[in-house]
């Protein structure tokens, strides 16, 4: 089964696609620079690869719309705390609803609804971890254990249960300290932050290398 890391661009204008393009080589460049505050750069990222390709890897929502907050210090979008923060993850926006997909196959570590972050999931492959939160929902437990549940989705996904990648894991809501509907998505290697948009860029890379070698 393959993954396509961008399937909502597919049906884009060329110019869209290329502003799009450009947005994640903006913010890749950002990651570089925040690497110096001992996050995964670059390289390292390329390196980091699952078996060596990201191939395998899903875009994390459907009908994705656009980037409204990127890896990095930044301002309080609420307007309480510090004026700067670190922002640990890449906020992607998307209608309401909209469902979310597993990164990578893995196996469900932690869910949870108590904290900022709101329903959320993350999911550990190998020395990766990856975040999703603000999700619909919300956590419960029963006999088989931990989980979040999301009824008018049809999602409900346990802790410690093993997902494939492209795994609907949830839907786009505004649980937890959020301004607006969106997907925070929050990456981890080795224990480390990852900037998501370095990924990304690996991901579409790697994509295009193996769709013309394809042909």
């Amino acid at each position: 089964m393959k993954h396509f890391i961008f399937p909502q661009i597919a049906n884009l204008s060329f110019i869209s696609k290329r502003i799009i393009f450009a947005v994640i080589g903006l913010l890749a460049t950002l990651g570089i620079i925040i690497s110096s505050n001992g996050v995964v750069n670059a390289l390292d990222v390329n390196q980091a690869a699952m078996g060596g390709s990201w191939l395998g890897a899903s875009f994390p929502v459907e009908n994705f719309q656009t980037y409204t907050s990127p890896f990095g210090y930044r301002s309080s979008p609420d307007g309480t705390g510090s004026s700067t923060q670190f922002h640990r993850g890449l906020d992607m926006a998307a209608p309401e609803g909209s469902y979310i997909r597993s990164w990578w196959a893995g196996k469900v570590v932690e869910v949870s609804d108590n904290s900022s972050c709101g329903t959320s999931v993350v999911i550990e492959s190998g020395q990766w971890e990856h975040v999703y939160c603000h999700m619909r929902g919300f956590a419960g437990q029963d006999a088989r254990g931990k989980y979040i549940v999301d009824r008018e989705g049809g999602i409900k996904i346990y802790d410690g249960q093993t997902l494939p990648a492209g795994t609907r894991i949830g839907r786009v809501g505004m649980t937890g300290r959020t301004t607006g509907p969106h997907l925070h998505w929050g990456l981890k290697y080795a224990g480390q932050w990852v900037d998501p948009a370095l990924v990304l860029r690996a991901m579409y890379a790697a994509q295009s290398r193996g769709q013309i070698s394809a042909r």
